[in-house]
């Protein structure tokens, strides 16, 4: 049986600020021609964060902050579905028991998702779908090129881990994660957490660096942070 990866794509990767089909047609290529089925897992990035906070800003509430991004998730979904093409199972995955029954049709080489609940991040959905498909390990694919130890758009002395424990993983988002809709920050507390019980091998690189992208997903050395 052809075994599973997951990928969890940012938001910003997909939509910067309007779709980036040249990002989204690489990532199909690439994809498409290695020896995996995989389940992706769309953010919703700076789309999602704006709506966030139009909804704050006109005195909604968290949860309908919530329900508002998870939209701009789908829609990104959407997107690389498209990009995809046939190999692609049709629809944007609403929930994992679902994904698991698609799964078991070999003919489907991708299965794809946005957020699913409010409240529960598109990291934490790509692990939890991970775990379901029992995943031979997750990249998260972003704009930054690893984990560091703070901002490093901030922090010009910010320090870049090549490795870390699931434990250092965990202390590290548990520094930054604010349960919120649309915040920005390296994978959330939750996640973390859960690629820890179950011991999954997680990579961290830049999306747009696709030859770090195809080592990852080989379990192969690279620029970004692997943690295990």
């Amino acid at each position: 049986m052809v075994e599973f990866v997951v990928l969890s794509i940012g938001g910003s990767l997909i939509n910067p600020g309007e779709p980036d089909t040249d990002f989204l047609e690489k990532i199909a290529s690439l994809l498409k021609k290695m020896p995996y089925r995989f389940g992706l897992v769309c953010g919703g990035g700076k789309v999602a964060r704006h709506y966030a906070k139009a909804v704050r800003d006109l005195k909604g509430n968290e949860f309908e902050a919530d329900e508002t991004a998870v939209i701009s998730t789908k829609q990104n979904a959407r997107l690389l579905i498209a990009a995809l093409g046939k190999e692609a199972y049709p629809t944007v995955m609403n929930d994992f028991e679902k994904a698991g029954e698609v799964a078991c049709n070999e003919k489907v080489k991708f299965i794809v998702m946005g957020g699913t609940i409010p409240g529960i991040t598109t990291d934490t959905d790509a692990v939890l779908l991970a775990e379901k498909l029992r995943a031979k390990r997750v990249i998260n694919l972003s704009n930054v090129d690893g984990i560091y130890d703070s901002n490093p758009k901030e922090n010009p002395k910010a320090k870049k881990y090549d490795a870390m424990s699931f434990d250092q993983l965990v202390e590290l988002a548990n520094r930054s994660d604010q349960r919120k809709a649309g915040t920005n920050f390296v994978f959330d507390v939750m996640a973390c957490k859960l690629i820890a019980r179950s011991k999954i091998e997680t990579h961290f690189v830049n999306g747009k660096n696709l030859k770090d992208v195809e080592k990852a997903i080989n379990g192969e050395k690279h620029s970004g942070t692997i943690v295990k």
